[in-house]
C-alpha cells in the first residue's frame, strides 16, 4: 500500500503528518487516511488512501469531504490498512494537527481489537503556537485560520492535503524558530524509544 517512492525512503523521513476523514460521528469510522512524509532536508511525499469503515455515511460528513459509500466500494478495511501502514508509522514521529487523528486511530484499533505499536505522536497545534502565540484567541491555530494566515495552498477536508498542511505547519513553525520543534514535542518517556 505504500507508494513505490515513499516505500523507496523508509528510515529517510524525519517525521510523518497524518490526518484521517471519518464516515460519521463515530470517532472509528475511518474512511481516507493521508500522509505528508518529511525527510530531513524538508522534501514532503505525500499519499492518501480510502478505507472501507464498515459503517454508514452521515450527510454531514459526505458533504464535508464527498467521500461516501460507492467511493469505498472495494477499498481495505482499517484492519488491512494498518497491516500495512503501522510498521512505516512506528519508524518516525506522526505529526497530527490537534488530537483527533490519534483519538480515532485508537478508537479503530479498539473497534478492531488489533493490537498497534505505540506511535509516537505529536501535535502541530500546539507547535503553531509556539511559533505564532499571537493567534491564541485571535483566529486560532486550526488548519483553516493557518491556511490563510501562511498562505498555505491545499484542499481542506482531503487526507492527504491535510496531512501536507500540517507538514508545512511544522516546517514553517522550524524556519520561524530556527530549530527542530518535533523532536522536542516527543514526550519525553518515548524519545529513547529505538525505531523498528
Amino acid at each position: 500500500m505504500l507508494p513505490a517512492q515513499v516505500a523507496a525512503n523508509i528510515g529517510q523521513y524525519r517525521f510523518v503528518a497524518f490526518d484521517v476523514e471519518t464516515a460519521c460521528g463515530a470517532a472509528h469510522s475511518i474512511c481516507q487516511v493521508g500522509f505528508a512524509c518529511v525527510d530531513h532536508f524538508g522534501r514532503i511525499d505525500t499519499f492518501s488512501l480510502l478505507v472501507d469503515p464498515k459503517t454508514a455515511f452521515a450527510f454531514f460528513n459526505i458533504r464535508l469531504h464527498g467521500i461516501d459509500a460507492a467511493r469505498v466500494s472495494g477499498a481495505p478495511d482499517f484492519p488491512a490498512v494498518m497491516a500495512h501502514l503501522a510498521p512505516f508509522m512506528a519508524r518516525q514521529p506522526i505529526v497530527q494537527h490537534s488530537s483527533f487523528d490519534q483519538r480515532a486511530v485508537t478508537a479503530a484499533a479498539s473497534h478492531y481489537q488489533l493490537d498497534l505499536p505505540d506511535f509516537l505522536w505529536v501535535n502541530s497545534v500546539t507547535i503553531a503556537r509556539k511559533a505564532w502565540p499571537e493567534w491564541i484567541g485571535n483566529g486560532g491555530h486550526g488548519l483553516a485560520h493557518l491556511k490563510k494566515q501562511l498562505s498555505l495552498q491545499f484542499d481542506h477536508h482531503d487526507a492527504g492535503e491535510d496531512a501536507r498542511a500540517a507538514a508545512q505547519v511544522v516546517l514553517l513553525a522550524e524556519q520561524k524558530l530556527q530549530r527542530s520543534l518535533v523532536e522536542a514535542h516527543i514526550p519525553k518517556a518515548k524519545r529513547s524509544k529505538p525505531p523498528l
